[in-house]
């Protein structure tokens, strides 16, 4: 069973010309007009970012040739290795499927995969409400969790800890979602979270926190829960896959393990370019802000 937990800083990504030309090469041609649409350069390095990171692990973790490889969305948005479906010269028997799941907010992009497995995954960044008070906005979220979270979530001292707490159930429930690929159309509240008793830390990830579908305790989902600073939560979420028999996902599973942060010299060392070279599109990224005003605001008195 493969394992792959990555992260990319892009927050303190400052691309070269040179970089960000490589880069857009590197991925297929649609998402790097897809990329191109986005109005400020915060979303368009955490994109470019998420790209490079999927199509490393297919191609280091699955042996495929980088410029080989095909991605595609489902309708809901979840990638997928469109092609090759194939690389093996051996007959023997076929090894466990592949699932990748990529999140990007805050400072980092992320990536989660797994053999034999569903995964998704979400990372969320503790910050203060832009236009309310805290009390405010957990009022605007509150059909989003059940009342027992809510007891957890006030339980914190300060407002600082709740927000802590609110993101990181967040985080859990957005790993589930996109496990699932159900998108906005799932009730929230049919899922409810029991954490681990055990702080989270950067140096490790834990396996403890339960989840409930429905008001029963569901023994099919793992869920991995780590920091990758003191402001970025990351849930893992690890499920049985369609065509998975009844055997308990728990045992088989291999210990989990933190995230990896890479470079950029990480992101592109097996990449290769699949375009001509456009030196017009660092032009297009020079142009763009980094982020909305208010963004900056937040991030400079944080």
């Amino acid at each position: 069973m493969g394992s792959v937990r990555w992260a990319f800083r892009c927050g303190s990504w400052t691309p070269t010309g040179s970089d960000w030309q490589f880069a857009a090469r590197c991925v297929q041609r649609e998402e790097k007009d897809r990329i191109e649409k986005f109005v400020f350069a915060k979303d368009a390095k955490s994109a470019m970012a998420g790209r490079l990171l999927l199509r490393k692990c297919v191609c280091e973790r699955m042996g495929i040739p980088w410029s080989a490889i095909r991605l595609e969305r489902s309708p809901r948005g979840k990638p997928y290795l469109a092609a090759p479906l194939k690389v093996r010269p051996d007959p023997g028997p076929e090894p466990p499927a592949w699932s990748f799941n990529l999140s990007h907010q805050g400072d980092y992009a992320v990536l989660a995969a797994e053999q034999g497995v569903q995964v998704g995954v979400d990372i969320m960044k503790t910050t203060m409400p832009g236009s309310s008070s805290v009390p405010e906005f957990f009022r605007i979220m509150t059909r989003q969790f059940t009342a027992y979270e809510w007891s957890v979530i006030q339980s914190g001292g300060s407002e600082q800890q709740q927000l802590a707490a609110f993101y990181r159930h967040w985080a859990l429930k957005e790993s589930f979602i996109k496990a699932i690929g159900t998108g906005l159309g799932f009730n929230l509240q049919r899922v409810e979270f029991h954490l681990s008793p055990e702080p989270l830390t950067q140096k490790y990830a834990l396996r403890q926190t339960k989840m409930h579908l429905d008001e029963e305790e569901d023994d099919d989902w793992v869920f991995e829960e780590s920091l990758l600073d003191t402001d970025h939560h990351v849930a893992v979420a690890l499920g049985p896959a369609d065509n998975a028999d009844s055997a308990p996902l728990r045992p088989a599973l291999p210990p989990p393990t933190s995230f990896t942060l890479l470079s950029f010299s990480d992101l592109i060392a097996s990449a290769s370019p699949l375009t001509e070279e456009d030196p017009a599109c660092w032009d297009r990224f020079k142009m763009k802000a980094e982020a909305p005003q208010r963004q900056k605001e937040t991030h400079a008195s944080t």
